[in-house]
Order: C-alpha cells, then sequence, then structure tokens
C-alpha cells in the first residue's frame, strides 16, 4: 500500500532515521491498527462493535506495552529496532493514554514508534513479522 501511496501522490522516499520517535509512533499507530483490523476483517463479517472492541483490544497500550515487553524479554528484536523502541519509549509525549499508566503508555509508545520506523524503513517483512510474533503470544491478562 506505501508503494500505492508513493505513486499516486508523486511522493519521495523518506529516511526514517530523520523523524522523532512521536512522528514515529504517529504513522505506526496507523499501520498498526490497519494490520488488525484487515485480519479482523479477513476472518469473516462480523458486528462492527465486536470487530471495534476486538482490534481496540489488540491497540491499547496495556496491551501493547506488555507484548513488547515480552519481545524486550525474550530478546527477539535486533540491536537496531531495540534502540528504535527505546527512542520511542523516552520520548517525550504531552499527552497519556485513557487507562494506561504513564509506563504503559510510554512503552506502547515505543512499540509504536518501531511499527512505524520498519514501516517507513519499508522493512515490511520485519515489521509483520512481530506483528505476528505478537499475536502469537498468549493474550497478556488485564
Amino acid at each position: 500500500m506505501d508503494k500505492i501511496i508513493r505513486e499516486v501522490f508523486e511522493l519521495k522516499d523518506v529516511d526514517a532515521d530523520s523523524y522523532s520517535p512521536l512522528t514515529l509512533a504517529y504513522i505506526g499507530d496507523c499501520v498498526y491498527e490497519l494490520t488488525i483490523r484487515t485480519l479482523l476483517v479477513n476472518k469473516g463479517n462480523a458486528p462492527v462493535n465486536k470487530l471495534n472492541k476486538k482490534a481496540s483490544d489488540l491497540a491499547k497500550a496495556p496491551t501493547q506495552s506488555k507484548m513488547i515487553s515480552m519481545l524486550v524479554e525474550n530478546e527477539l528484536l535486533t540491536g537496531e529496532e531495540l534502540a528504535v523502541y527505546k527512542r520511542g519509549r523516552n520520548a517525550k509525549s504531552f499527552s497519556t493514554a485513557k487507562n494506561a499508566t504513564v509506563g504503559q503508555y510510554r512503552m506502547a509508545t515505543g512499540f509504536e514508534c518501531l511499527i512505524g520506523y520498519l514501516y517507513l524503513d519499508k522493512q515490511y517483512d520485519r515489521m509483520f513479522e512481530i506483528t505476528k510474533l505478537i499475536l502469537s503470544m498468549p493474550e497478556p491478562d488485564e
């Protein structure tokens, strides 16, 4: 999809390293959400409120923070990916998520930063590999 957007709107390639961690998290949030929604819709037609609940459960900060913690603890990220995640986690944001601690929100921001970085850097295979890893993990308890 990125390739099509770039062609249709005649956009130039970007250097993912040149973006702030919060900008990377901004696009990463969207890309992750689109991936989750695509997977849910592909499972079959369902009421939109059920689809939205499941997507929200997977995209909320407490869930993302637990999932990224599992990736970090199990050393499933490369050194570069870990550095990008930490850049996002440590970024100073002026907002916080509802129903999440500051720590959870910052970790989720780091996760979204990583997804955004991989997306803008055209590392799609790795971005989807990480998403598959996360989705294959046992769902974290609330």
